[in-house]
């Protein structure tokens, strides 16, 4: 220990540079490996919760109680040719599900996992993060066009529009929660939350917390709103061309943002790391592990929703888009504003 100290001593760039880079590093892969793995984790547990609810097994056969089930489907997916059509556009071909991946992952830097637990506290937080899930289109769109595939094109152009319209009212949903919490620091608007459940935003902001809830389903495609994969007319969306491990990283940042979405949830209305009360033996439990489960709770509900809900038409899901959610959540925003205005209750 005494000759690291003077080695730092006598090299001072070690300690100013070398060990915090070194240390950030580790942070980093530490995050990546475990969202990876609750990546592969989320797709087994979303076949055993459908298969329950659907009276099934689900997986059974890869390792005890099918646990070993995506290791298996990665490996499978690891071992087959990735296969480009000739007429498509190889480099973005290829870089398209590189961009979908990697964007699910760098959004994750400003994510506060408990008190003082999170990459970069920056003070525009919540504006990184609308930015980066903005940005998960470009992905999308990319692979769509260099497929040289109608159905592929179609299935993007569809994607696309979608996102497009649920980020505006996503958008306004936040500007509601940075209004109560007066700050775009996601730490401060978990502390914002402190003092038990029903401080949570969840609560004063319940129409915004469903509108939230639902526009993330269309953000990351899901069912009911799974429109860029409509089986019926676009064979398999976007990704129909796709292969191997390129088709791999489609599906780890599908799940790698349905992970993401709901940590965005719990931090904007469910108190993030904070216990349900503020009582012993609530009060034991690590802040990362009330995180973790209410992402896990978030999650459920995804899954739930695939279940039991049938697809919207394409007309139904711009309808609720543009003339239901977007409207409303603007009344929401000058209603919320209002409030707090008049009877001075700004943060």
């Amino acid at each position: 220990m005494d000759s690291l100290q003077g080695m730092i001593d006598a090299y001072p760039w070690i300690g100013d540079y070398l060990l915090p880079t070194l240390l950030l590093l580790v942070q980093i892969v530490l995050i990546v490996v475990i969202l990876l793995l609750s990546v592969a984790y989320t797709t087994y547990a979303e076949r055993k919760v459908m298969a329950a609810m659907q009276l099934r097994q689900g997986p059974i056969a890869v390792g005890p109680f099918g646990l070993l089930q995506p290791i298996a489907d990665g490996l499978k997916l690891l071992g087959k040719e990735t296969i480009i059509p000739a007429g498509a556009n190889r480099v973005v071909f290829v870089i398209a599900p590189m961009v979908t991946f990697l964007l699910s992952l760098v959004a994750w830097a400003v994510i506060p996992f408990g008190d003082g637990m999170v990459l970069a506290d920056i003070n525009v937080g919540i504006l990184y993060l609308f930015a980066i899930s903005s940005l998960g289109v470009y992905g999308i769109i990319m692979a769509g066009w260099a497929s040289n595939s109608k159905y592929a094109f179609l299935g993007a152009l569809r994607s696309a529009a979608q996102m497009v319209s649920y980020e505006v009212s996503i958008g306004f949903v936040m500007i509601t929660v940075l209004l109560c919490a007066g700050s775009l620091n996601l730490s401060t608007i978990v502390e914002s939350q402190s003092g038990g459940f029903w401080k949570w935003y969840f609560l004063p902001l319940l129409p915004m917390f469903v509108i939230f809830f639902i526009s993330t389903l269309a953000e990351t495609n899901r069912a009911p709103f799974d429109l860029p994969e409509g089986e019926s007319e676009l064979v398999g969306g976007y990704n129909v061309e796709y292969s191997a491990m390129t088709f791999a990283l489609f599906f780890l940042g599908e799940y790698a943002n349905m992970i993401l979405m709901s940590g965005m949830t719990t931090i904007l209305f469910l108190g993030g790391w904070l216990p349900p009360v503020d009582v012993v033996p609530f009060t034991w439990v690590p802040g990362p592990v009330w995180f973790a489960a209410k992402i896990a709770l978030c999650l459920f509900v995804f899954v739930w929703v695939r279940a039991t809900v049938p697809r919207y038409r394409y007309d139904q899901l711009m309808r609720l888009g543009w003339k239901v959610f977007l409207p409303f959540s603007i009344f929401w925003v000058i209603a919320t504003a209002g409030y707090l205005v008049a009877f001075d209750l700004l943060p």
